[in-house]
């Protein structure tokens, strides 16, 4: 991989893993359409570290916070009982699904399901669902109501995003709204709930790498990923912000449109 690449799917990464229009299927389409090579799940995975660590560093005063409220709860079971403690437990019990799954289906991931046939299906089907969640949600429930069952449900909702074209964030976001939750909540959730089943793929990626089992330069890793967080910091406050005031229906759009064109020139053998 030269370092233009690195650069431009780095970017594509930042740009695409917080808006609900699919990251993987971006890092997949992207090198298709200008004659690169697939970059592959590990290399796709590493690079989300990047943008995990942007949303660290954005809700790092969340973080701290669910986590002290977390603990506190270990060593005082009354203080399970709190809004911080509570979403400590509901990021783990929504973290199981696309950890089990994950693990049971990770040949399939690796190979099958990078078929771009099956990624422009994934687009136009999540962006259906998105738009049905548009037009369903009530947006009358703040981030303080959610519960376990909320967290059940949504955590099998980022179980789909093993398959590249769903969209973690599309999925969790889609799952959310269904549920009644306001849009910046559903989203809020959504960011917080990326990160542990995102830093343990790609640590495990990033180790398969440096044992020799993936092919890849560490300095074009470190480059992408790079880009990745710096782009990435800049999306989610970008989302955060236009949700307050917009629907998805660009988005919506857009995933429909990228799913029919890929689809047709994958059909016409003009991309492999």
């Amino acid at each position: 991989m030269s370092t233009l690449e690195a650069i431009v799917l780095g970017i594509v990464q930042g740009l695409t893993e917080f808006i609900p229009i699919s990251s993987t299927a971006h890092v997949r389409i992207v090198p298709a359409l200008v004659g690169w090579d697939d970059p592959g799940t590990a290399f796709t995975a590493v690079i989300q570290l990047g943008t995990a660590a942007a949303v660290v560093l954005y809700f790092r005063e969340d973080l701290v916070r669910i986590a002290r409220a977390w603990l506190e709860s270990l060593r005082r079971p009354s203080a399970r009982g709190t809004l911080d403690a509570r979403l400590g437990w509901y990021l783990i019990v929504a973290t199981i699904p696309i950890s089990v799954f994950g693990l049971a289906f990770k040949d399939q991931v690796e190979n099958g399901a990078r078929d771009l046939y099956l990624i422009s299906i994934a687009l136009i089907a999540l962006g259906l669902l998105l738009l049905a969640a548009e037009k369903a949600a009530t947006h009358d429930r703040g981030i303080g109501s959610i519960r376990t069952s909320d967290g059940v449900v949504v955590g099998f909702a980022q179980a789909l995003a093993l398959v590249p074209g769903v969209s973690r964030s599309g999925a969790t976001i889609t799952a959310g709204w269904f549920l009644g939750l306001e849009r910046e909540a559903a989203a809020r959730f959504s960011f917080l709930l990326s990160i542990p089943a995102v830093v343990l793929s790609g640590l495990y990626e990033l180790a398969q790498i440096v044992r020799g089992e993936h092919g890849g330069d560490p300095g074009e890793l470190l480059i992408a990923i790079a880009f990745a967080f710096v782009v990435g910091y800049a999306s989610i406050a970008f989302l955060l912000r236009y949700l307050q005031r917009h629907s998805t229906l660009v988005f919506v759009a857009y995933r429909v449109g990228v799913g029919a064109l890929v689809l047709a020139l994958v059909s016409a053998g003009t991309i492999d």
